[in-house]
């Protein structure tokens, strides 16, 4: 695991004061550029997958899809996205959640999951841990069993993994990468 670490945080670069003054941001653009990194990634996430006995896999919004599709492909698993409010036709699961300054709201396809579905949780960033936390939710309420949460990158200075242990009731976290 320490090889593939290295080798995904020598491909994540720091943008300081971006999207604001005082955030440190973690591009991982040169992650997915690199076949390697992005092969060893995907790998390491489709174990997950496969290790929790998911039978399919979401993406949250936006990066979350570029990093759960291929692990789904990869995995043998279907793949659903879940989108911000209102970019889904059809009827819809949604959930709200609070931002640091506001609220978002993100659904699913309604008919996307079902009791049976036990599944695998896939973002890029841990922070604070509200998109996460709305996605349990979601994925509870529409009957579907979670099997974990699997995250690239985890800011654990950010305190997201102890407000979601509530929450998770004991539903494995898994961070590839913890900063």
């Amino acid at each position: 695991m320490t090889d593939i670490k290295e080798l995904l945080l020598s491909r994540i670069r720091d943008v300081a004061d971006y999207p604001e003054p005082g955030v440190m941001f973690k591009d991982i653009t040169p992650l997915l550029a690199d076949p390697a990194a992005f092969t060893a990634l995907t790998d390491a996430l489709a174990e997950i997958a496969e290790r929790t006995g998911a039978t399919k896999v979401i993406g949250l919004e936006a990066r979350g899809f570029i990093l759960g599709a291929p692990v789904a492909v990869r995995a043998g698993l279907g793949f659903i996205p879940v989108r911000k409010a209102g970019k889904l036709p059809g009827a819809t699961l949604a959930q709200a959640y609070d931002l640091e300054y506001g609220s978002a709201e993100i659904e699913v396809h309604a008919e996307d999951l079902t009791a049976g579905d036990r599944v695998l949780i896939v973002d890029d960033v841990l922070a604070t841990g509200g998109t996460v936390e709305a996605s349990l939710q979601l994925v509870r309420r529409s009957g579907a069993k979670v099997a974990g949460v699997a995250i690239l990158m985890e800011l654990g200075f950010l305190g997201g993994r102890q407000r979601l242990e509530p929450a998770l009731s004991g539903t494995p976290l898994e961070a590839l990468i913890t900063l």
